[in-house]
């Protein structure tokens, strides 16, 4: 009889800590995620679409990065055949000049790419800054500013790069700066309308009024509250920027040879298209630097897409 009662009294007192108290809960200690959990969560709820451009992006940054150890052949080594078939010695053949496509595929990813990323990031800095400026002061300054932007964005880009790449040359370094500064009057759009609402914040007056500076009031007050917009935007200016530099290649004043680009590949190899119907591998060769281009842009835009729907708060209803 003993025994069953305290078997009854040790059920009642499994049943008692069962049971819910919210008491209990409120005063538990919880433990906070790290930001690496947070965003491993976060990716675990992404779309297929989004995991498909990540996985992408990531192949892409790999190649780049690897390039001279991925590339069967030097960038711009020449074989004694032009045009060469393809097979087992040059997997796509070989360009008009005989240089293996493959390898120039690979090390265009690590030229086309990282020029399109340095010049985005510069056409931020000076887009962003101004824009970030021109929102705070909303004076003579923020008039000259936008009145310059709006003269700047009149002008057809594409015939403006040309216009200035023939005056100051087709170099690495005057196609960067030319680039960002004719892709930065977007960014500063972008940054002064986002960045109006948030600067007149009660806590933005609060700063000026201790006496913060204006680069204080800028880093610490407003840019952490238009950052995912800023982010999204910046995965699209490099798929407008990564365009504009393959376009320029293409007419032939942007990135130059021996150095390999996408948009000059496809130039240079384009007259085989119009031998596809004796050989079809000849005549896909060309398309190979095209869908290059296209897969990265449409991966970019796939991430984008998912990261502007996750910070506007938005959720699917099924």
């Amino acid at each position: 009889m003993s025994s069953d009662k305290t078997q009854a009294a040790q059920s009642a007192g499994a049943a008692a800590e069962e049971t819910y108290s919210a008491a209990a809960e409120v005063g538990a200690v919880r433990k906070r995620r790290t930001r690496l959990e947070r965003i491993w969560i976060g990716l675990k709820k992404a779309p297929l679409s989004a995991w498909f451009g990540m996985t992408v992006i990531l192949i892409y940054c790999l190649v780049a990065l690897f390039a001279p150890l991925l590339a069967p052949y030097g960038e711009a080594q020449v074989f004694p055949v032009p045009y060469g078939p393809w097979d087992a010695e040059h997997i796509f053949g070989t360009d008009q000049i005989g240089r293996d496509v493959l390898s120039r595929l690979i090390y265009g990813a690590r030229n086309t790419m990282g020029i399109a990323l340095v010049t985005t990031f510069l056409s931020f800095l000076i887009g962003g800054g101004l824009g970030l400026v021109a929102a705070i002061n909303r004076s003579w300054i923020d008039q000259i500013l936008s009145r310059f932007i709006d003269i700047l964005m009149a002008i057809p880009s594409l015939i403006f790069a040309l216009m200035l790449l023939s005056i100051f040359g087709s170099t690495v370094s005057s196609l960067i700066i030319i680039i960002a500064i004719l892709d930065s009057t977007r960014v500063f759009r972008l940054t002064r309308a986002v960045a109006v609402s948030v600067a007149v914040m009660d806590y933005v007056e609060a700063a000026r009024l201790r006496g913060e500076g204006l680069g204080w009031v800028m880093r610490r007050e407003i840019l952490p509250n238009i950052m995912p917009p800023l982010v999204a935007e910046f995965g699209l200016r490099f798929c407008f920027v990564f365009l504009t530099i393959a376009a320029l290649s293409f007419l032939g004043v942007g990135i130059q040879p021996p150095t390999a680009d996408w948009g000059s590949m496809v130039r240079d190899n384009a007259s085989l298209i119009q031998f596809a119907q004796y050989d079809l591998k000849a005549g896909i060769t060309p398309l190979l630097p095209a869908a290059a281009i296209a897969l990265l842009t449409v991966a970019v835009n796939f991430v984008v897409d998912w990261f502007l729907h996750k910070t506007s708060g938005l959720r699917d209803e099924h």
